[in-house]
Protein backbone atom coordinates (compact mmCIF):
# COMPACT_ATOMS: atom_id res chain seq x y z
CA UNK A 1 0.00 0.00 0.00
CA UNK A 2 0.98 3.45 -0.92
CA UNK A 3 0.46 5.86 1.74
CA UNK A 4 1.01 10.05 1.54
CA UNK A 5 1.64 12.01 4.92
CA UNK A 6 1.17 15.76 4.37
CA UNK A 7 3.65 16.05 7.61
CA UNK A 8 7.00 15.50 8.08
CA UNK A 9 8.73 13.60 10.94
CA UNK A 10 10.89 16.10 12.70
CA UNK A 11 13.93 15.11 14.53
CA UNK A 12 14.08 17.13 17.17
CA UNK A 13 11.87 18.20 20.35
CA UNK A 14 8.65 19.33 18.64
CA UNK A 15 5.93 17.46 20.98
CA UNK A 16 4.30 14.07 21.22
CA UNK A 17 2.41 14.28 18.36
CA UNK A 18 5.77 14.08 16.37
CA UNK A 19 6.95 11.46 18.44
CA UNK A 20 3.90 9.48 17.61
CA UNK A 21 4.09 9.63 13.92
CA UNK A 22 7.44 8.38 14.03
CA UNK A 23 6.14 5.70 15.48
CA UNK A 24 3.98 4.77 12.82
CA UNK A 25 6.18 5.27 9.95
CA UNK A 26 8.20 2.87 11.13
CA UNK A 27 5.14 0.50 12.12
CA UNK A 28 4.08 1.14 8.78
CA UNK A 29 6.98 0.56 6.52
CA UNK A 30 7.46 -2.92 8.78
CA UNK A 31 4.44 -3.59 7.27
CA UNK A 32 5.59 -3.36 3.88
CA UNK A 33 4.01 0.33 3.20
CA UNK A 34 5.44 2.68 0.80
CA UNK A 35 5.00 6.11 2.48
CA UNK A 36 5.44 9.12 0.00
CA UNK A 37 6.22 12.73 1.04
CA UNK A 38 4.96 14.37 -1.75
CA UNK A 39 2.00 13.74 -4.33
CA UNK A 40 3.95 13.21 -7.59
CA UNK A 41 3.47 9.32 -7.63
CA UNK A 42 -0.52 8.74 -9.38
CA UNK A 43 -0.87 5.68 -8.01
CA UNK A 44 -0.91 6.78 -3.74
CA UNK A 45 -3.71 4.87 -2.47
CA UNK A 46 -4.23 6.57 1.14
CA UNK A 47 -3.81 10.29 1.78
CA UNK A 48 -3.24 11.33 5.85
CA UNK A 49 -3.77 14.71 6.82
CA UNK A 50 -2.03 15.03 9.97
CA UNK A 51 -1.78 18.90 10.33
CA UNK A 52 -4.12 21.34 7.33
CA UNK A 53 -1.93 24.53 8.38
CA UNK A 54 -0.40 24.81 5.15
CA UNK A 55 2.43 27.01 7.17
CA UNK A 56 3.27 24.36 9.19
CA UNK A 57 6.84 24.44 9.59
CA UNK A 58 6.23 20.33 9.11
CA UNK A 59 4.36 20.70 6.16
CA UNK A 60 4.63 18.52 2.75
CA UNK A 61 1.75 19.71 1.14
CA UNK A 62 -1.52 21.60 1.35
CA UNK A 63 -5.36 20.63 1.60
CA UNK A 64 -5.60 22.79 -1.78
CA UNK A 65 -2.88 20.12 -3.49
CA UNK A 66 -5.04 17.18 -1.66
CA UNK A 67 -8.05 18.30 -3.41
CA UNK A 68 -6.58 18.65 -7.00
CA UNK A 69 -5.07 15.43 -6.73
CA UNK A 70 -7.97 13.12 -5.72
CA UNK A 71 -10.34 15.65 -8.44
CA UNK A 72 -7.67 15.88 -11.39
CA UNK A 73 -4.82 13.39 -11.48
CA UNK A 74 -5.81 10.03 -9.27
CA UNK A 75 -9.50 10.16 -7.87
CA UNK A 76 -8.92 6.33 -6.74
CA UNK A 77 -7.00 7.72 -3.30
CA UNK A 78 -8.71 7.84 -0.24
CA UNK A 79 -8.15 10.82 2.00
CA UNK A 80 -7.80 10.10 5.91
CA UNK A 81 -8.31 13.12 8.39
CA UNK A 82 -6.56 12.57 11.58
CA UNK A 83 -8.59 15.28 14.22
CA UNK A 84 -6.15 16.03 16.99
CA UNK A 85 -6.50 19.75 17.36
CA UNK A 86 -9.74 22.32 18.38
CA UNK A 87 -10.46 26.04 19.49
CA UNK A 88 -11.63 24.33 22.95
CA UNK A 89 -8.06 23.02 23.45
CA UNK A 90 -6.03 26.48 23.32
CA UNK A 91 -8.69 29.39 23.62
CA UNK A 92 -7.80 30.06 19.68
CA UNK A 93 -10.62 31.13 17.33
CA UNK A 94 -9.43 29.62 13.84
CA UNK A 95 -8.80 26.05 14.06
CA UNK A 96 -11.95 24.63 14.20
CA UNK A 97 -13.19 26.52 11.34
CA UNK A 98 -9.90 25.36 9.90
CA UNK A 99 -10.69 21.70 10.52
CA UNK A 100 -13.85 21.70 9.47
CA UNK A 101 -13.06 23.38 6.58
CA UNK A 102 -10.55 20.68 5.68
CA UNK A 103 -12.32 17.82 6.47
CA UNK A 104 -14.65 18.29 3.40
CA UNK A 105 -12.45 16.66 1.31
CA UNK A 106 -12.33 13.28 3.50
CA UNK A 107 -13.31 10.39 2.94
CA UNK A 108 -13.11 9.25 6.46
CA UNK A 109 -11.67 10.83 9.96
CA UNK A 110 -9.67 9.45 12.68
CA UNK A 111 -10.18 11.02 16.04
CA UNK A 112 -7.77 10.81 18.95
CA UNK A 113 -10.47 10.57 21.77
CA UNK A 114 -14.35 10.55 21.95
CA UNK A 115 -14.43 13.65 24.07
CA UNK A 116 -12.92 15.43 20.98
CA UNK A 117 -15.52 13.74 18.53
CA UNK A 118 -18.11 13.97 20.60
CA UNK A 119 -17.67 18.23 20.44
CA UNK A 120 -20.74 19.85 18.43
CA UNK A 121 -18.74 20.42 15.56
CA UNK A 122 -18.15 17.91 12.97
CA UNK A 123 -20.02 17.03 9.81
CA UNK A 124 -21.76 13.34 9.98
CA UNK A 125 -19.75 11.18 7.65
CA UNK A 126 -17.65 7.92 8.39
CA UNK A 127 -15.34 8.30 11.54
CA UNK A 128 -13.27 6.31 14.54
CA UNK A 129 -11.79 6.90 17.27
CA UNK A 130 -8.17 5.57 17.24
CA UNK A 131 -6.41 6.98 20.91
CA UNK A 132 -2.71 7.75 20.44
CA UNK A 133 0.21 5.48 21.89
CA UNK A 134 3.32 5.79 23.01
CA UNK A 135 6.66 3.58 21.83
CA UNK A 136 7.56 1.46 24.83
CA UNK A 137 10.99 1.02 22.71
CA UNK A 138 11.74 4.50 24.19
CA UNK A 139 9.23 5.25 27.03
CA UNK A 140 9.56 2.40 29.26
CA UNK A 141 10.44 2.57 33.43
CA UNK A 142 14.19 2.88 34.92
CA UNK A 143 14.87 -0.77 36.35
CA UNK A 144 17.65 0.48 37.82
CA UNK A 145 16.79 3.34 40.30
CA UNK A 146 14.77 2.83 43.02
CA UNK A 147 13.60 6.19 43.94
CA UNK A 148 13.22 7.30 47.93
CA UNK A 149 10.47 10.18 49.23
CA UNK A 150 10.46 13.06 48.68
CA UNK A 151 8.27 12.31 45.92
CA UNK A 152 8.85 14.01 42.57
CA UNK A 153 6.12 15.24 40.34
CA UNK A 154 6.70 16.00 36.59
CA UNK A 155 4.85 17.18 33.86
CA UNK A 156 6.15 17.61 30.32
CA UNK A 157 4.66 20.20 27.17
CA UNK A 158 5.96 21.35 24.06
CA UNK A 159 3.34 23.80 23.61
CA UNK A 160 3.91 26.60 26.15
CA UNK A 161 -0.22 27.80 25.79
CA UNK A 162 -1.16 28.51 29.69
CA UNK A 163 -3.70 26.13 28.94
CA UNK A 164 -1.54 23.20 28.88
CA UNK A 165 -1.95 23.36 32.92
CA UNK A 166 0.25 26.64 34.11
CA UNK A 167 -2.64 27.29 36.79
CA UNK A 168 -1.95 23.68 38.23
CA UNK A 169 1.42 23.70 38.00
CA UNK A 170 1.76 27.32 39.69
CA UNK A 171 -0.74 25.86 42.24
CA UNK A 172 2.35 23.05 43.02
CA UNK A 173 4.97 25.58 43.02
CA UNK A 174 2.79 27.35 45.48
CA UNK A 175 2.71 24.05 47.41
CA UNK A 176 6.27 23.93 47.97
CA UNK A 177 6.31 27.13 49.87
CA UNK A 178 4.21 25.55 52.63
CA UNK A 179 5.78 23.26 55.42
CA UNK A 180 3.57 20.33 54.92
CA UNK A 181 4.65 19.99 51.57
CA UNK A 182 8.32 20.99 50.75
CA UNK A 183 9.62 18.38 52.02
CA UNK A 184 6.85 15.89 50.98
CA UNK A 185 7.23 16.87 47.51
CA UNK A 186 9.51 17.85 44.42
CA UNK A 187 8.28 19.82 41.05
CA UNK A 188 10.16 19.18 37.36
CA UNK A 189 8.46 21.29 35.10
CA UNK A 190 9.99 19.64 30.54
CA UNK A 191 9.16 22.32 27.97
CA UNK A 192 8.70 25.92 27.15
CA UNK A 193 7.48 28.17 29.12
CA UNK A 194 4.64 30.74 28.53
CA UNK A 195 6.17 34.59 27.77
CA UNK A 196 6.49 36.57 31.19
CA UNK A 197 5.77 33.15 33.27
CA UNK A 198 8.15 32.28 36.17
CA UNK A 199 8.58 29.07 38.35
CA UNK A 200 9.78 30.08 42.14
CA UNK A 201 10.74 26.62 43.55
CA UNK A 202 9.85 24.12 40.70
CA UNK A 203 12.73 22.31 38.58
CA UNK A 204 12.38 23.62 34.68
CA UNK A 205 14.53 22.01 31.81
CA UNK A 206 13.94 22.79 28.40
CA UNK A 207 12.49 20.43 25.63
CA UNK A 208 13.91 17.26 25.05
CA UNK A 209 13.49 14.22 22.79
CA UNK A 210 12.85 10.76 23.09
CA UNK A 211 15.50 8.84 25.21
CA UNK A 212 16.71 11.69 27.06
CA UNK A 213 13.10 12.73 27.69
CA UNK A 214 12.32 9.33 29.23
CA UNK A 215 15.17 9.16 31.19
CA UNK A 216 13.93 12.07 32.91
CA UNK A 217 10.70 11.37 33.25
CA UNK A 218 11.75 8.16 34.56
CA UNK A 219 13.65 9.84 37.55
CA UNK A 220 10.20 10.77 38.82
CA UNK A 221 7.40 9.30 40.90
CA UNK A 222 4.09 10.99 39.93
CA UNK A 223 3.21 12.36 36.38
CA UNK A 224 0.66 15.09 36.77
CA UNK A 225 -0.79 17.13 33.61
CA UNK A 226 -3.59 19.85 34.60
CA UNK A 227 -4.11 20.94 30.53
CA UNK A 228 -7.47 21.37 29.61
CA UNK A 229 -9.72 20.46 27.11
CA UNK A 230 -6.86 18.18 26.32
CA UNK A 231 -8.28 16.36 22.67
CA UNK A 232 -6.41 13.28 22.95
CA UNK A 233 -2.69 14.11 24.32
CA UNK A 234 0.34 12.23 24.04
CA UNK A 235 2.37 13.79 27.33
CA UNK A 236 0.60 11.41 30.09
CA UNK A 237 1.31 7.70 27.53
CA UNK A 238 4.77 9.01 27.66
CA UNK A 239 4.49 9.70 31.44
CA UNK A 240 2.95 6.32 31.79
CA UNK A 241 5.05 4.13 29.86
CA UNK A 242 7.65 5.56 32.29
CA UNK A 243 6.35 3.78 35.26
CA UNK A 244 4.75 6.47 36.71
CA UNK A 245 1.22 6.90 38.34
CA UNK A 246 -0.71 9.42 36.98
CA UNK A 247 -2.13 12.87 38.49
CA UNK A 248 -4.94 13.68 35.69
CA UNK A 249 -7.15 16.55 35.17
CA UNK A 250 -10.69 16.08 34.89
CA UNK A 251 -11.34 17.46 31.40
CA UNK A 252 -11.27 16.53 27.63
CA UNK A 253 -9.62 13.38 26.87
CA UNK A 254 -7.91 12.23 30.28
CA UNK A 255 -10.76 10.08 31.82
CA UNK A 256 -10.80 7.70 28.70
CA UNK A 257 -6.84 8.02 29.08
CA UNK A 258 -6.02 7.59 32.36
CA UNK A 259 -9.04 6.20 34.52
CA UNK A 260 -7.61 3.36 36.71
CA UNK A 261 -4.00 4.16 36.04
CA UNK A 262 -4.09 7.12 38.89
CA UNK A 263 -6.12 10.02 40.22
CA UNK A 264 -8.23 12.59 38.59
CA UNK A 265 -8.59 16.19 40.14
CA UNK A 266 -10.13 19.44 39.87
CA UNK A 267 -8.67 22.48 40.29
CA UNK A 268 -10.36 22.87 43.78
CA UNK A 269 -9.88 19.46 45.13
CA UNK A 270 -5.88 19.43 43.62
CA UNK A 271 -4.40 19.24 47.29
CA UNK A 272 -6.90 15.97 48.17
CA UNK A 273 -5.97 13.99 44.98
CA UNK A 274 -2.02 14.60 45.09
CA UNK A 275 -2.50 13.31 48.49
CA UNK A 276 -4.76 10.39 47.38
CA UNK A 277 -1.80 9.11 45.15
CA UNK A 278 0.68 9.37 47.28
CA UNK A 279 -1.31 7.66 50.43
CA UNK A 280 -2.04 4.61 47.76
CA UNK A 281 1.38 5.26 45.54
CA UNK A 282 2.34 1.33 45.78
CA UNK A 283 -1.13 0.58 44.18
CA UNK A 284 -1.11 2.90 41.15
CA UNK A 285 2.76 1.64 40.45
CA UNK A 286 1.19 -1.81 40.31
CA UNK A 287 -1.46 -0.23 37.93
CA UNK A 288 0.70 1.53 35.82
CA UNK A 289 2.88 -1.38 34.47
CA UNK A 290 -0.54 -2.47 32.50
CA UNK A 291 -0.79 0.54 30.99
CA UNK A 292 -2.26 0.00 27.60
CA UNK A 293 -1.50 2.68 25.22
CA UNK A 294 1.00 1.98 23.30
CA UNK A 295 2.29 3.24 19.29
CA UNK A 296 1.98 -0.79 18.19
CA UNK A 297 -1.83 -1.17 19.48
CA UNK A 298 -2.35 2.58 17.93
CA UNK A 299 -0.34 1.99 14.68
CA UNK A 300 -2.39 -1.55 14.31
CA UNK A 301 -5.18 0.08 14.93
CA UNK A 302 -4.69 2.36 11.79
CA UNK A 303 -3.14 -0.85 9.88
CA UNK A 304 -6.80 -2.02 10.15
CA UNK A 305 -8.71 1.31 9.26
CA UNK A 306 -6.49 1.81 6.07
CA UNK A 307 -6.78 -2.29 4.94
CA UNK A 308 -10.45 -1.79 5.53
CA UNK A 309 -10.92 1.46 3.76
CA UNK A 310 -9.45 -0.54 0.62
CA UNK A 311 -11.94 -2.93 0.82
CA UNK A 312 -14.48 -0.63 0.55
CA UNK A 313 -13.15 1.78 -2.37
CA UNK A 314 -16.14 1.46 -4.60
CA UNK A 315 -18.42 2.52 -1.89
CA UNK A 316 -16.02 4.67 -0.21
CA UNK A 317 -15.66 6.77 -3.86
CA UNK A 318 -18.88 6.54 -5.15
CA UNK A 319 -20.27 8.55 -2.01
CA UNK A 320 -17.37 11.36 -2.14
CA UNK A 321 -18.92 14.92 -3.75
CA UNK A 322 -16.39 17.44 -3.87
CA UNK A 323 -17.49 20.41 -5.97
CA UNK A 324 -16.12 22.44 -8.41
CA UNK A 325 -16.89 25.71 -6.54
CA UNK A 326 -14.75 24.13 -3.00
CA UNK A 327 -12.42 26.93 -3.56
CA UNK A 328 -13.88 30.08 -3.63
CA UNK A 329 -15.14 30.25 0.15
CA UNK A 330 -12.13 28.58 1.72
CA UNK A 331 -9.14 30.30 -0.66
CA UNK A 332 -8.00 31.69 2.85
CA UNK A 333 -6.81 28.27 4.39
CA UNK A 334 -5.99 26.12 1.07
CA UNK A 335 -2.69 28.16 -0.23
CA UNK A 336 -0.47 25.83 -2.85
Amino acid sequence: MKIAFNIAVQKKPFGGGNIFLEGLTKHLLEKKYTIRDDLKDNDIDIILILDPRYRHPSSNFSIGKIFRYIKFKNPNAIVVHRINECDERKNTNFMNKLLKTSNYIADHTIFVGSWLKQLDLWEKKSSSVILNGSDKNIFYPNKNNILPPPYRLVSHHWSNNKMKGFDVYSKIDQLLDSPKWKTKIEFTYIGRLPKNFKFKNAKVIDPLYKKLLAEELSNHHIYVTGSINEPGGNHQNEGALCGLPLLYRKSGCFEEYCEGYGVKFDFENFENSLNKIIDNYDFYKEKIKKYPHDINKTSNNYDKLFQDLLLDKTKILKERNLKKNFFKNIRLFLRP
